[in-house]
């Protein structure tokens, strides 16, 4: 089955970006690369606000690291553009018609109001957080309040320099028995 990833890099406090949406406070240290993580994914999905933040900062134009773009938005309409596929649909409704395509893991970008809607509907499967020591005090939280507890496990952290951590958890959830058999 493809995994949701949801994946970006945070402040120590858990903010993805400053109140005004800047993200200067990451950084890439010696000896990190996403290579590794690119190889496992073939599918992004973002909300309308990263995808405009990306644009600002890029120039206009997004890097497509040759997969599907999906952008969740609610003011632009549905369909295809510029290598971007603009839906409104449900999270849950999209991913599973992601997941009945055959494919790599799904990459889930940002930002915190679309990881909310994810976690709500339980359809994270795997963390990969970038964490940079820095206390921003404000900013756009990671996980944005109001959605049930989810329980994860560490399957994997890495230091890098300059206090760069990454931390792998895999989403815990319980074990189904399967149909007809009785409660032991």
């Amino acid at each position: 089955m493809r995994n949701v990833v949801l994946s970006l890099g945070i402040s120590l406090d858990g903010y993805i970006a400053r109140l005004n949406g800047a993200v200067d406070f990451l950084f890439m240290p010696k000896g990190y690369s996403m290579a590794p993580f690119f190889a496992t994914i073939d599918t992004a999905i973002m909300g309308r606000k990263t995808l405009d933040a990306g644009l600002a900062m890029s120039g206009g134009s997004l890097p497509h690291y040759n997969m599907a773009m999906y952008v969740f938005s609610q003011s632009k309409p549905p369909g295809e553009r510029d290598g971007v596929v603009f839906v409104n649909e449900t999270p849950a409704a999209l991913i599973g018609k992601l997941r009945r395509r055959s494919g790599k893991d799904i990459w889930l970008m940002g930002g915190g109001e679309l990881a909310r809607a994810f976690l709500t509907a339980d359809l994270v499967d795997r963390l990969y957080l970038g964490v940079v020591p820095v206390l921003l005090g404000a900013g756009i939280p990671l996980f944005p309040s109001g959605f049930p507890q989810r329980n994860f496990t560490l399957i994997e952290n890495k230091t890098y320099s300059k206090g760069l951590i990454t931390l792998t958890y895999e989403r815990s959830r319980p074990k189904r028995r399967p149909k007809g058999r009785p409660k032991v």
